[in-house]
């Protein structure tokens, strides 16, 4: 069985039991194109090795790429076969993620735009009439509301159809809810603004095409523990911009003491100077079997062991930059 689906079920039967879910979103080529890998200086090649070598580790539960990365990892390579990690892509790839070099489409409210089918994402190549494999089950759909009535009812009439698309196949997914990516103008905190919105719209959502469970924004304990206790599903954080080490850490223990049982994490775990290092103290802080200080120490004590030179300096890793964990 996929670490995935059991502890999922485990979470079904008690919410608030210790298992810990940890994603590794290395799909950055569905927002920035080249620019998160060629155009950082990072070959593709290797990249996608490293990305091999951490489910063989096994330290996450899921790994969430691009489609085109999977046609490599999971059908070339047939990475999870035997793997208990499970294969996710991302679904959707709406505006507000575009960060393209010159570009400016994070200035405009969102917009749910989808490259890829829900078939294309399972299979890959069709071949119709052939009974085919389904090499990847599982998807991450994204939706950002603006407190825009045109734009997120847009967003609520794609993400409908999506779903009916996705239970025709029997393609499962998770959901991504970001905070508004342009001045909503709201009278009240965002977190909570953003939790309504959850609520009203998972309200209309049967129980057979609901997500999995749900990726937000760290918002804080209040909004955290709102938004957990409320659902009835499993509810986890999003990483947002790369920060220190520390920090990191941090924002998986208060995330998970506050109600989350789970960390999708990206630019966190891939701007990291060891990964594979990161992930397996990150899986330690997740199972609380070490204090975020303490594995911030033990990760500059083996990147040292290892001849790997430290970003930073073992003091300013130690720096916590996320506001909600000063709270």
């Amino acid at each position: 069985m996929k670490t995935l689906d059991s502890k999922l079920a485990a979470l079904a039967e008690r919410s608030d039991g210790p298992e810990f879910i940890i994603c590794y979103a290395a799909d950055p080529d569905m927002g920035g194109g080249l620019q998160p890998t060629v155009g950082e200086g990072t070959d593709p090649v290797e990249w996608r090795d490293e990305m091999a070598a951490m489910v063989e580790k096994g330290d996450i539960d899921i790994l969430l790429t691009s489609v085109a990365t999977m046609d490599d990892l999971a059908r070339d390579r047939r990475l999870f076969d035997d793997s208990p990690v499970t294969a996710a892509v991302r679904a959707n790839d709406t505006t507000d993620i575009w960060v393209i070099r010159g570009g400016s489409y994070p200035d405009s409210p969102s917009r749910p735009f989808a490259t890829t089918t829900v078939r294309e994402a399972m299979y890959g190549t069709l071949h119709p009439g052939v009974d085919q494999t389904v090499d990847v089950p599982i998807g991450l759909w994204s939706i950002t509301f603006n407190n825009d009535i045109d734009a997120d009812e847009r967003s609520l009439l794609r993400y409908r159809d999506f779903r009916q698309e996705a239970s025709a196949e029997g393609f499962r997914h998770f959901l991504e809810v970001f905070n508004p990516n342009v001045d909503p103008g709201l009278t009240g905190p965002v977190g909570l603004y953003v939790n309504d919105c959850i609520g009203r719209m998972l309200a209309g959502v049967p129980r057979a095409s609901r997500p999995e469970f749900l990726k937000v924004a760290y918002n804080g304990p209040q909004a955290m523990e709102e938004l957990a206790a409320g659902l009835g599903i499993t509810v986890g954080i999003l990483g947002g911009p790369a920060s220190t080490t520390h920090d990191t850490f941090a924002l998986v223990q208060q995330a998970k003491r506050h109600g989350a049982r789970l960390a999708l994490f990206g630019r966190r775990i891939k701007g990291a100077e060891s990964p594979i290092l990161l992930t397996e103290l990150l899986r330690a802080v997740a199972d609380e079997q070490l204090e975020p200080e303490a594995a911030c120490r033990e990760y500059h004590g083996r990147l040292a062991d290892a001849g790997i030179t430290a970003v930073r300096s073992l003091e300013d890793d130690l720096v916590l930059h996320t506001p909600e964990l000063k709270q």
